[in-house]
């Protein structure tokens, strides 16, 4: 059933984004009145009304094009975390952010994202990044590659003798250790900067635009679109023990995703310098 999906499917789920985005993201975009805003755990994390309404239409629209499939979505967990737990069970399972990136959402910035994934026993199958205010759209499928807007997409390798720029995780949302971690980029030869929406920053590492990402969290709906793109276009991750990054959780954190496999490598080695 889901390699026929994954042979004939794949372009239903593009469309189905793109219904929702006309509907709920676009017209809100620069639009959102100051009841459209809330805060969830503090002021860096926010949701708005797009977001939700967004992530109810697709909890709707996806498992209609796969019977027997199941959503969890970054709002549904919000209100009910054991919703999460769908990830371990048997179903195929849509891993959904109706809007990643909501604080440049929330702030005309059109650098935000809609990430699908398609999970089946934990391995990511399929996943679609849709950045509508760029006009992006990326889709991978395991085994077949990735591609944005039609065009095949390579990571490449980073040029020799190039500081290597590295977007990480806000402070806000590290821990001491996760935050001494860190630390380790700050050496001559890599540029770290703060990261922006995941989905796009995986999309720049996917592109060979970013050399690589360093995350402290593993919420599976901002990392596992962009790691099956950035697997497909030739690149590789890594957690902070050196494991692949599980989607299901209890992976060792800070973790990487890289152009290639010597440079997942070699952050991963600054990451544990500091440790």
């Amino acid at each position: 059933m889901i390699d026929e999906f994954l042979t004939y499917g794949v372009r239903d789920v593009e469309e189905a984004l793109r219904k929702v985005a006309a509907a709920e993201v676009t017209p809100r975009f620069r639009q959102l009145a100051a009841g459209d805003i809330v805060e969830k755990s503090g002021p860096h994390d926010v949701v708005t009304v797009a977001d939700r309404r967004a992530e109810e239409q697709l909890t709707v629209d996806l498992p209609a094009l796969l019977p027997g499939s199941v959503v969890v979505g970054e709002e549904a967990v919000h209100a009910d975390p054991t919703t999460y737990e769908a990830i371990r069970g048997d179903a195929p399972v849509w891993i959904v952010d109706p809007v990643d990136g909501t604080r440049q959402f929330v702030h005309g910035d059109p650098g935000f994202c809609m990430l699908v994934a398609l999970a089946v026993d934990g391995e990511v199958q399929a996943s679609w990044t849709y950045a509508p205010a760029l006009d992006q759209f990326a889709v991978a499928v395991r085994g077949k590659g990735a591609w944005l807007n039609g065009q095949r997409l390579t990571a490449g390798t980073p040029e020799p003798g190039r500081d290597l720029e590295v977007a990480t995780s806000h402070p806000d949302f590290t821990t001491e250790d996760q935050k001494r971690a860190l630390l380790g980029l700050r050496v001559d030869g890599v540029r770290p900067r703060p990261c922006g929406s995941a989905g796009l920053e995986y999309l720049a590492v996917a592109r060979g635009e970013l050399d690589a990402v360093a995350f402290s969290w593993e919420l599976a709906w901002d990392h596992a679109a962009g790691l099956l793109l950035v697997a497909e276009a030739g690149g590789a991750a890594l957690t902070l023990t050196g494991e692949r990054f599980r989607t299901a959780g209890g992976n060792a954190l800070p973790f990487t995703a890289a152009r290639d496999a010597a440079t997942a490598r070699r952050v991963v080695d600054l990451l544990t310098s500091e440790v």
